[in-house]
């Protein structure tokens, strides 16, 4: 029949094009940008602390727990009527879930982006530890002026760089600088592993500790330290659900997790094993750091400002990506009953503003929020990673959990609580002895 006469129009819907689903590459580069953060810095340093063999066996349990955890997300939040985190936690455990998930996001991701910020600039314009003073690249090549101090690079940066990045709508359209993020890690290892061969054949490098040695009943405490690093190394979680829902299909999004999460693993053990190579115990918790003080040892300057300036590009290019999810559950704190954030150009830009703004300040103010880190992986990153998950799949309110799902969980919020316990009273421990 004719078109005019009527008849056809209910069949109109069926012409409109699609709605563009993200594909499962542009998810493995989004899902790998999240993990591989700041945190790859701290893994050297906790193979000086676990000795390899124990290292390695952290890395991979803790990538198997992080999958199962997202898998938990996934089939609770497909077997509900929600497409967020804080959404599937309101479902198990009312208002109080929800806005605990939200407050754990912008604890962990907001002290993410600032310290991105303050790596950005410290390798940039220099850095003061203690009584010894770093030059940034900038300095070192340039001089010191007023345009590479800190506070201008990192407005520059701002502007010209990360600001034209927030302001995409949809995660999938951050996969080509993912995957410029995901290579520069590789590059990071790369270049890492080939000044550790040239170290081995003259004989320069260091023979790492296939265990950890154990002094005193403190350093047996000090090992659960190591812990809190390696879970905020893995911790995506404040992803899934914007990566996830984009792909549409759960078992492409779990695809996707994995692949991240094996190969994440593979760059944390890599460069943790050249790392220690290197420097050996005078490994440094910034790793950056040891870059900057070994230019007249076992590379050049030279190599030093790649490994520095591709690390740097490097987050500059995951700071969109962490950025995504913040602002989205700020919103979905702040305006619970507003239509959503990509919808509304005002609430997005004026919001968007305010967060780069805010970690711009903090940047440049804040010196040293390393401690704030540690204490961050013992407690927000913990419980986005493992204890929301595996209570998630304990309180079971669609009775999808089986009994192997109960006790993966069980021990999941077990293993979670203990070493982040631990973990805490070290850290206060050592931060107090620090100030006396």
């Amino acid at each position: 029949m004719s078109p005019a006469a009527g008849i056809q129009l209910p069949l109109l819907p069926e012409h409109k094009p699609p709605e563009r689903r993200a594909s499962v590459s542009g998810a493995v580069f989004n899902v790998s940008t999240s993990i591989i953060g700041a945190g790859i810095m701290s893994i050297p340093a906790t193979l000086k602390v676990l000795g390899i063999l124990p290292a390695f066996v952290l890395i991979v349990v803790v990538a198997w727990l992080s999958d199962i955890s997202a898998e938990f997300l996934l089939r609770f939040t497909h077997s509900g009527d929600t497409t967020t985190y804080a959404g599937v936690m309101r479902e198990t455990f009312g208002r109080v879930g929800s806005v605990a998930v939200q407050l754990c996001v912008m604890i962990t991701n907001l002290g993410c982006l600032i310290i991105y910020l303050i790596i950005i600039g410290d390798v940039l314009s220099g850095s003061q530890h203690e009584q010894s003073v770093h030059l940034g690249v900038l300095q070192e090549w340039f001089g010191i002026h007023w345009w590479n101090s800190r506070a201008f690079a990192l407005l520059l940066i701002l502007l010209f760089v990360m600001l034209p990045l927030v302001l995409f709508r949809r995660v999938e359209s951050l996969r080509f600088s993912s995957a410029i993020s995901v290579l520069l890690a590789v590059a990071f290892v790369g270049v890492s592993s080939v000044m550790a061969i040239f170290a081995l054949l003259e004989g320069k490098t260091k023979t790492p500790n296939l265990l950890p040695h154990l002094d005193n009943e403190a350093s047996f405490f000090n090992l659960f330290t190591s812990v809190p690093v390696i879970v905020t190394a893995f911790t995506f979680h404040f992803n899934v659900h914007p990566i996830g829902f984009e792909l549409g299909k759960s078992s492409d999004m779990i695809t996707a997790v994995r692949i991240s999460l094996a190969l994440c693993a593979a760059i944390y053990f890599a460069i943790g094993v050249f790392g220690y190579l290197l420097f050996g115990d005078s490994i440094m918790s910034d790793i950056l750091v040891n870059f900057d003080r070994s230019s007249g040892s076992v590379s050049g300057a030279l190599l030093n400002d790649v490994v520095r300036l591709s690390y740097t590009l490097h987050l500059m290019l995951v700071y969109p990506v962490v950025n995504f999810s913040l602002r989205v559950n700020i919103d979905e704190l702040v305006f619970p009953k507003k239509p959503l954030l990509e919808t509304d150009t005002r609430r997005f830009v004026s919001l968007t503003i305010i967060l780069l703004v805010f970690t711009y300040l903090a940047a440049i103010t804040i010196p040293n929020i390393w401690y704030f880190f540690q204490f961050m992986g013992s407690t927000s990153a913990v419980c986005l990673g493992f204890i929301f998950p595996g209570a998630i799949a304990e309180r079971d309110v669609h009775g999808i959990s089986t009994a192997k799902d109960r006790i993966i969980a069980a021990i999941m919020i077990t293993l979670a609580v203990v070493t982040s316990s631990i973990a805490i009273s070290s850290n206060i421990c050592s931060f107090i002895g620090n100030k006396t």
